[in-house]
């Protein structure tokens, strides 16, 4: 690192976005308020800051301005961690450096001074209204962790298309229907509660219902809201920006 280290994310931070976000329903928080807030998270907190030091400081404060949005966050850490990844290998990277119009993620140096790769990052994001459905499956979870029964629970639901998350309403009611039924003397292997049914997950090797740590229902929401990820896309994308430096990195002034 060329300069003094600047903590972005260290203890102003967490209190500001504890006071900014704090009183919102889960539903409302960004996703990553876990990771902005929680000690346990504090070790990303620092890298976070660590790798942005290595960017110039515009474009340092731009990016963590940004970071913590929703369509920004999973994009931001893994463009920041190609560049982690080719510092530890022993590369100099350059972050965005102008070639023309163009500007790479990432232009990697050699001992010599000259350019010797362009890095791109590409990410396959999620379809459109997913970031939604998330918080709407994080806000059941949260209502979820009140009940005082340390169970683990998943959702029932056909696995070959995502299941509808729960508003706001059912998820208060499914909270207040699976709070009874876990507080009460039978543990049922199945729960259902407007529409959905919840399964109680089991220790396989014990063949009881799982304990989590602590005194709280743990519940794990479905995981396919992307729905089904197609590899052509990807590649397409992956073409697309190989296709757009191709020219630039056999011209004689690239190095």
């Amino acid at each position: 690192m060329n300069r003094e280290q600047v903590w972005r994310f260290g203890p102003q931070f967490v209190a500001e976005q504890r006071h900014r976000y704090g009183k919102r329903p889960p539903e409302n928080r960004m996703l990553s308020y876990d990771l902005a807030l929680l000690d346990e998270y504090e070790p990303w907190r620092i890298w976070l800051d660590e790798q942005l030091d290595f960017l110039p400081e515009a474009a340092a404060a731009a990016f963590a301005a940004n970071l913590w949005r929703d369509q920004n966050f999973w994009p931001d850490v893994i463009e920041l961690a190609a560049g982690a990844a080719l510092r530890r290998q022993g590369f100099s990277a350059e972050f965005e450096r102008r070639w023309g119009t163009l500007t790479p993620d990432w232009t990697v140096v050699g001992a010599d001074g000259a350019s010797a790769a362009l890095v791109e990052v590409l990410t396959h994001s999620p379809q459109q209204g997913t970031f939604a459905k998330v918080k709407a499956w994080h806000a059941l979870v949260e209502r979820l962790k009140q009940i005082p029964v340390p169970v683990v629970q998943a959702v029932a639901g056909d696995p070959s298309r995502p299941l509808d998350a729960p508003d706001a309403r059912t998820a208060k009611k499914i909270a207040q229907d699976l709070r009874r039924a876990l507080l009460s003397p039978l543990h049922q292997p199945v729960l259902r509660s407007q529409g959905y049914a919840f399964l109680l997950r089991l220790d396989p090797s014990t063949g009881q219902a799982m304990r989590p740590p602590g005194m709280r229902t743990v519940l794990i929401p479905p995981s396919n809201l992307a729905g089904v990820v197609s590899a052509r896309p990807v590649a397409a994308g992956i073409e697309k920006k190989v296709g757009k430096y191709r020219s630039l990195a056999q011209e004689p002034d690239y190095r």
